[in-house]
């Protein structure tokens, strides 16, 4: 009988690592994680909120364009051997932030759209992608 592997949430500074390298001895534990994940030698499990945080910290201290967090993001969501929480709703979002929303915001729209429930808001910007 196989081993169950237990599932390990990924931390935003282990995202960070792993996309940036900013910390090479760190980059290279990160890598060595998800390559052992793709190989099923462990499961690895990625919040929203923490996909949330690592596109937060990409733009603001990183100073990265959104275009590029975009693809990044979307290249790691999509892989199926990780554990993704709402994965749908975050790669749809994208569409959304890649226009200018915040992520939050994006994430609400594409939150919206796949559970068909309306936001309530006062904001403004919001308020034109919702109508």
């Amino acid at each position: 009988m196989a081993s169950k592997i237990t599932p390990e949430i990924v931390d935003t500074n282990i995202l960070l690592r792993y996309l940036v390298g900013d910390e090479p001895k760190q980059h290279l534990q990160a890598v060595k994680w998800f390559k052992e994940a793709k190989r099923g030698k462990r499961k690895l499990r990625i919040p929203a909120i923490v996909i949330a945080e690592t596109c937060f910290v990409l733009e603001s201290f990183y100073k990265l364009k959104r275009e590029s967090i975009a693809e990044a993001l979307e290249i790691l969501i999509s892989q199926k051997w990780i554990k993704i929480t709402e994965r749908k709703v975050l790669l749809s979002l994208f569409e959304y932030y890649r226009q200018g929303l915040h992520f939050v915001d994006s994430y609400l729209l594409s939150w919206s759209k796949y559970n068909n429930e309306p936001i309530l808001t006062f904001d403004k910007q919001l308020l034109k992608k919702v109508n």
